[in-house]
């Protein structure tokens, strides 16, 4: 069992060293542990302090390209170099290294696909009051979002994922993974877990935002967006239902005062009831459309992921049992469903 903790780096020459201090070298059930980081266009001495400190790998870019894009070349850089569970963690020491068997301990007994360091945010003295609901709020959200994902700190970044499931993940928006990654797996019906963990003292501010407010508005428009793309029938449906009944009210009104007042007045009512119905039907159309994307899509990410086993040297398929080294016959289908 190969474990990978990967670190995504922007200019973490000053952090980086008690980071890796922090991470244990050997726990049980696993036979090795490597490191790798990804050095995301750092202007200072990351790389070689990364080196210095024992790191194994070092994927490294010319310039910045943001947190989503090295994050997702760690999994890739993982994934080939034959990562059986990948960790990933912050290169800010925010997390705390001696938890991480605290997050590999239920994907080795094939108890979960993701697990999510829970941070009990409103315990950590450093975030204020409003930092502090607002990210109980989002992690609501995105709940509700996730297929029924109970996940209490959906924007920590210390988690951990199974191969299968590190397979199986894609990005498409450029902000950060930590959001995006919890509605994917939920949509796939992943087994996904939750476990308490540890920080330290906060050794600086997060460059990930430059507010609070930005934060909010690039975090909406992620969920929104990913919702969208996962369940587009159901989200323009309900738009097409609300613009529906406003219309039929609004017809409802034209008549009751075309009736009671012998037909004069309020033709604005009824010019408005026929521009907010056709809005209805072109959102429903719309919807039909994006339900016929959204099936296209999900045979590209079947052929996504039989690409990346190929790439990554292990084609088998995850439903069939191993082969039978007595009768050599080969593997058949399994009875209950995919085998670990």
């Amino acid at each position: 069992m190969h474990l990978f903790i990967q670190i995504p780096c922007f200019n973490e020459e000053k952090t980086l060293p008690e980071t890796l201090r922090g991470i244990p070298r050997s726990m049980p059930g696993v036979d090795r542990v490597s490191v790798l980081i990804i050095d995301d266009g750092s202007t200072d001495r990351t790389v070689d302090t990364a080196r210095a400190n024992g790191v194994d790998h070092v994927v490294k870019f010319p310039r910045n390209r943001g947190l989503a894009y090295a994050f997702m070349a760690g999994i890739d850089a993982c994934l080939r170099l034959g990562a059986d569970i990948i960790v990933n963690t912050d290169a800010d020491n925010q997390y705390c290294g001696a938890d991480i068997p605290k997050l590999v301990q239920p994907i080795l007994d094939g108890k979960a696909d993701l697990v999510v360091g829970d941070r009990q945010v409103t315990t950590i003295e450093h975030f204020s009051p409003l930092k502090k609901g607002l990210q109980v709020f989002g992690s609501w959200v995105v709940r509700q979002a996730a297929k029924g994902v109970d996940v209490a700190d959906t924007t920590s970044g210390f988690r951990a994922w199974s191969r299968e499931a590190a397979l199986r993940m894609f990005l498409v928006n450029e902000f950060t993974y930590t959001l995006e990654t919890i509605i994917q797996a939920g949509q796939h019906r992943a087994a996904v877990l939750s476990v308490p963990i540890r920080t330290n003292p906060m050794t600086r501010k997060s460059r990930l935002f430059k507010s609070i407010g930005s934060y909010v508005r690039q975090s909406i428009g992620t969920i929104i967006r990913i919702y969208t793309m996962y369940r587009p029938l159901r989200t323009f449906l309900t738009l097409s239902a609300i613009c529906f009944l406003v219309g039929l009210a609004l017809g409802v009104r034209f008549l009751y005062y075309y009736f009671s007042a012998e037909g004069s007045g309020h033709v604005q009512s009824l010019i408005l009831a026929a521009i907010v119905l056709l809005a209805s039907f072109q959102l429903f159309m719309s919807g039909l459309l994006a339900d016929l994307i959204a099936a296209n899509r999900k045979l590209l990410e079947s052929i996504h992921l039989r690409v990346r086993k190929i790439e990554t040297g292990r084609q088998e398929p995850s439903y069939l049992h191993p082969p039978d080294p007595h009768t050599k016959e080969p593997g058949r289908p399994a009875d209950e469903g995919p085998t670990s």
